[in-house]
């Protein structure tokens, strides 16, 4: 018989180890403070608002190189859950869309976001 608790207990255990994760959602919301939003702004590309617009997919990129699991698909799935958790809509898991949009951000932008806070 298949033990529907236990496999609720452990999708549960994995959610925990997600979410104790670093956060990309902190690293956007420094981003997006008076003091780096300037920075941010002079620093941004046209582009359109999808799910990976510049200013988020900078804040996973950040979280992602921190991460003990550094890999496009944890920091996907990371972000994935970050927004179920804040009652967005849930996305896809596929990580090309991030690859593309992390390949778009211009380079003096991640830098010059770098130099201001350090990591």
């Amino acid at each position: 018989m298949h033990d529907k608790h236990g496999a609720n207990r452990l999708q549960q255990r994995q959610l925990e180890r997600f979410t104790d994760d670093i956060h990309s959602y902190e690293f956007f919301n420094e981003l997006t403070s008076p003091g780096l939003l300037d920075i941010l702004e002079d620093g941004l590309p046209a582009h359109r608002e999808r799910l990976f617009p510049p200013a988020t997919t900078l804040s996973i990129f950040m979280a992602q190189s921190l991460s003990p699991d550094a890999s496009c698909q944890a920091a996907v799935n990371r972000h994935a859950i970050e927004r179920t958790a804040n009652g967005l809509s849930a996305c896809s898991t596929h990580t090309g869309g991030y690859c593309r949009a992390r390949a778009r951000l211009p380079l003096p932008l991640v830098q010059s976001v770098l130099r201001h806070t350090g990591v």
